[in-house]
């Protein structure tokens, strides 16, 4: 039996992205203020959420949709909304 790491699972999804978000910071300044440590950017498997300069940036093209940033963030200020049919991760099996 073969034992994949974990980067070699995640070469196994692909992802069909939409053109709008389903992630959504509700207020960067709560980050910016309250949030010293950014923990969602340590979180989430896929790393999508980058703090740049003052403001969190959201990658959600590669995300994982595993609702963590739904109930990581300790102030709520993530909107996390199931992408629009069609769109999102796709699993392959290996």
């Amino acid at each position: 039996m073969s034992t994949k790491t974990i980067e070699e699972k995640q070469y196994l999804i692909r992802f069909k992205a939409d053109k709008k978000s389903h992630l959504t910071v509700l207020d960067h300044d709560v980050c910016m203020t309250k949030c010293p440590d950014k923990i969602c950017t340590i979180f989430c498997p896929a790393e999508v959420y980058k703090w740049e300069g003052l403001r969190m940036q959201v990658g959600y093209e590669g995300c994982h949709e595993c609702g963590s940033c739904r109930i990581g963030c300790p102030y709520q200020n993530i909107k996390w909304e199931y992408p629009k049919g069609g769109h999102g991760i796709v699993f392959r099996l290996a």
